[in-house]
């Protein structure tokens, strides 16, 4: 089976990690009660990942979203801080701040700078994020295969209001927003510079058009899977693709999962809530983007509103706090689409 799944940070991170241990647990069992080789019928995923997140700093390209992804499927990630190397030290960011360049509040570690070289001299190569990160994806088994959404530089820039300035307004990149404010400061909108002439990555579309199941991972629905489908080309292809489409929400509750979505989603007049997120995505056979929603069991009461509203709706546990569980909110958003295909 093919599978395509669109997504960013550290929820997209932990799906995709239970979305490889189901399948695993499903080939493993599949191939024991037929007497079949598992790894000759493995299934193939493709993760589109959000570059809207990536920002040039202290001279290197930093791809966060992507890195996270890299690091959490390799596991060799800082689980606790849920971004980075684990065991880093922070020596050169010490001294940077000492020389006055970069972000003081932005550390980065030793571990995860040699990553950002190593992307950053391969670039100046001549080399496209792309085929950088194909390189960067052959130094473990991953297990799926990671792409960019785009190789154009599209970094999100946030308007926000303006402290210093009643009634007044400043732009400032998305990190420095997340990172340094923690988004407290009102955000009023979000622009992806060269969003005009960006394209998909080579094999993006291919991947959509190719999938048995598309998934929406539980990542940020305005600057996360909100970039990725504002890319013009990607949209289309899932308006296109023949398989169906699956979202995992983000909100639990009426909160977020984790990170500060919410601040996100009030910029564009979205609730917090997984019905209101499922709206905004809307319904594929109306214009929409999704096939399916899955709420977890506090949200289970909006499932008759949106199967009403022309969605497939089913509610479980989504929480994705160990191996187990995140291999069961995989295994529920594969049956779903399994579902809706037949």
């Amino acid at each position: 089976m093919k599978i395509t799944v669109l997504a960013g940070g550290v929820g997209g991170s932990r799906f995709v990690r239970g979305l490889r241990e189901e399948l695993r647990r499903r080939g493993s069992a599949h191939a024991e009660a037929s007497g079949t080789d598992a790894a000759a019928t493995a299934d193939e995923v493709t993760v589109v990942v959000n570059t809207g997140d990536d920002l040039w700093l202290a001279g290197v390209r930093l791809m966060p979203d992507f890195d996270s992804l890299l690091y959490a499927l390799a596991g060799v990630n800082d689980a606790e801080r849920g971004w980075g190397r684990a065991g880093e030290t922070e020596r050169v960011s010490a001294e940077l701040r000492e020389w006055g360049v970069g972000w003081p509040w932005f550390t980065l570690g030793d571990l995860d700078l040699g990553t950002h070289l190593a992307r950053t001299a391969w670039l100046r190569e001549g080399l496209t994020p792309s085929q950088v990160g194909e390189r960067l994806q052959r130094r473990w088994e991953l297990g799926v295969r990671l792409v960019p959404a785009t190789d154009t530089e599209v970094d999100t820039w946030v308007e926000t209001a303006d402290p210093d300035a009643p009634g007044g307004s400043r732009e400032m990149h998305f990190q420095e927003w997340w990172t340094k404010h923690r988004a407290a400061l009102p955000a009023i909108a979000f622009t992806q510079r060269n969003l005009d002439r960006a394209r998909p990555a080579p094999g993006v579309v291919e991947a959509i058009a190719g999938a048995d199941a598309v998934i929406l991972a539980p990542s940020n629905p305005v600057v996360s899977i909100g970039t990725i489908v504002a890319i013009p080309g990607i949209r289309e292809a899932l308006a296109e693709t023949a398989a169906p489409v699956v979202g995992v929400s983000p909100i639990i509750g009426g909160a977020v999962v984790r990170g500060m979505a919410d601040a996100c989603l009030s910029a564009i007049g979205v609730e917090t809530d997984a019905a209101a997120v499922a709206r905004h995505y809307g319904a594929r056979a109306q214009g929409g983007l999704i096939d399916g929603w899955l709420v977890d069991d506090a949200d289970a009461s909006a499932v008759a509103a949106l199967e009403a509203s022309g969605l497939a709706a089913k509610a479980a546990p989504l929480w994705m706090r160990d191996p187990d569980s995140s291999a069961a909110v995989a295994g529920t958003a594969l049956d779903l689409a399994a579902r809706l295909r037949d």
